[in-house]
């Protein structure tokens, strides 16, 4: 493996690489001109002196992020074409001139992202080998270690490097992992076929309030979402305030509910996972209302929506929210059927991954909204089913009460990145990751805040005493 690589993203793909101490050649397009792989075509390379600058680190909670900071970089652009493709890429790569000033930076990162062209998975194996190209060509030496860092479409991409290109990167951090994408896009359209009533926020609050201490703290959090078995149907007749009326939860309301949590399913089978007890309903539920007490039109989420009518349907002016229940379990095969060996991302067998001396750390939040994390446990249990040893080089954590891919008011393990070096680097593999919970909603990184080590699946974090809002006071069982 080559470089010090970091992929840092959602849907944005980022990449870093280890300069330090190296002599760089003038960021000029002539400096790139012998730039290019076997497999592609390079038709432009742009090279310039740029600046990157930020101007506070109020966002300690997500991926670090130093603290007024200016990095001098070579900033290049490189257009190129896979030849038969009819496609055009482009990839944007940083690379420091007199070095990064400050902590993550220190060591002489690097950045690189791009469009991808398109979403096929071999873009992401000729954008890392493009970009390591460039790093030679300018610091004249090839770099020690690779890694990857993506959250969503980038964790996905994560596992599927550790699937399909095992020696590409000596660590990959991959989180909140969009894997299972033949299955979990329709899950998501699930609600929407389900949903026409108001009360979503309550039976969230209701189901958080019962479900709380379970960990043995009652802290707005619910470490343990796998022992919640809240029944919405106790809140049949409860009376809540929604928007601007009172209105009393209906027994259909609840049945909604009940099937939201549970996931889509036939009449004989679970089709896949539904959403956690304390996630919001809204993301998947989302609503269009003239008015509280007159009738509502779902907005169905837009990948959702996209993947039933423009890849199962193949039919992007259809309307996602009118198929059937029995036409919606059929696509919901046929998805799988089609795109599992594609996009499935799903291979629990990472035996070459192991043979190459990889390293991976993933973790998933208990209350993402967007993707199940039951989702990737589900990938997880699989692949320990193949290798008993997989805690050796792959490790799973559990973020209680973390969202989608962010931080907030719960434990989010920002400093993920630092556990996956030292494992590489210095063969210390991470026991707990690190998480910090800010006061408030507002996501603000100033103290007091809340810190916890997240545990290693299958371990649980719990409460064990004292002050709530010390690591100490948590252990892993």
């Amino acid at each position: 493996m080559i470089s010090n690589y970091v992929l840092l993203g959602l849907s944005q793909l980022l990449i870093f690489v280890s300069s330090a101490h190296t002599h760089t050649k003038a960021c000029t397009p002539d400096t790139f001109a012998s730039l290019g792989l076997s497999n592609i075509n390079v038709f432009s390379v742009e090279a310039r002196i740029n600046h990157a600058h930020w101007n506070t680190a109020d966002t300690l909670n997500a991926y670090p992020v130093p603290t007024n900071a200016t990095v001098k970089v070579c900033q290049i652009t490189v257009n190129y074409t896979h030849p038969g493709w009819n496609d055009k890429l482009t990839t944007w790569i940083s690379l420091p001139v007199d070095g990064w000033n400050a902590k993550q930076s220190s060591g002489g990162y690097a950045a690189a992202s791009t469009n991808g062209g398109h979403d096929e998975r071999a873009t992401v194996q000729s954008w890392a080998m493009t970009s390591k190209g460039c790093d030679e060509d300018i610091l004249g030496q090839s770099q020690k270690y690779a890694y990857w860092n993506g959250c969503s479409t980038g964790g996905r991409q994560g596992h599927m490097l550790a699937q399909r290109y095992p020696t590409q990167y000596d660590g990959i951090l991959a989180d909140s992992p969009a894997i299972n994408w033949d299955k979990f896009p329709l899950a998501e359209l699930w609600p929407q076929l389900l949903m026409k009533y108001l009360e979503l926020n309550a039976f969230t609050q209701y189901a958080l309030d019962s479900c709380d201490e379970l960990d043995g703290i009652k802290d707005g959090i619910i470490s343990m979402p796998g022992l919640c078995k809240f029944d919405p149907n106790t809140l049949i007749g409860e009376s809540i305030q929604c928007i601007k009326i009172v209105t009393k939860i209906t027994p259909k309301a609840a049945k909604f509910v009940s099937l939201v949590w549970a996931g889509p399913s036939d009449s004989s089978e679970s089709l896949w996972y539904g959403l956690s007890h304390d996630a919001a309903l809204v993301y998947l539920a989302a609503t269009n209302c003239t008015s509280p007490s007159k009738s509502c039109k779902g907005i169905p989420f837009p990948v959702a929506e996209d993947w039933e009518n423009i890849f199962v349907s193949r039919n992007s002016s259809a309307e996602a929210l009118s198929v059937t229940h029995a036409e919606y379990t059929r696509h919901f095969r046929q998805s799988i059927n089609e795109f599992s060996s594609i996009i499935g991302t799903h291979d629990p067998d990472l035996t070459r991954f192991k043979q190459a001396g990889g390293k991976m750390i993933s973790w998933h939040g208990t209350k993402d909204q967007v993707i199940f994390y039951n989702g990737t446990e589900n990938y997880y249990r699989n692949a320990m089913e193949v290798d008993p040893n997989l805690h050796d080089y792959y490790r799973f954590f559990l973020a209680p009460g973390a969202e989608h891919c962010s931080p907030g008011i719960e434990f989010f393990p920002g400093s993920s990145f630092e556990a996956l070096v030292e494992w590489v680097k210095n063969g210390k593999a991470p026991d707990t990751l690190q998480a910090i919970a800010t006061p408030t909603a507002t996501g603000s990184a100033k103290p007091p805040l809340r810190t916890a080590g997240l545990c290693p699946f299958p371990e649980i974090l719990s409460y064990v005493g004292g002050d709530a809002s010390k690591a100490s006071s948590f252990t892993c069982k």
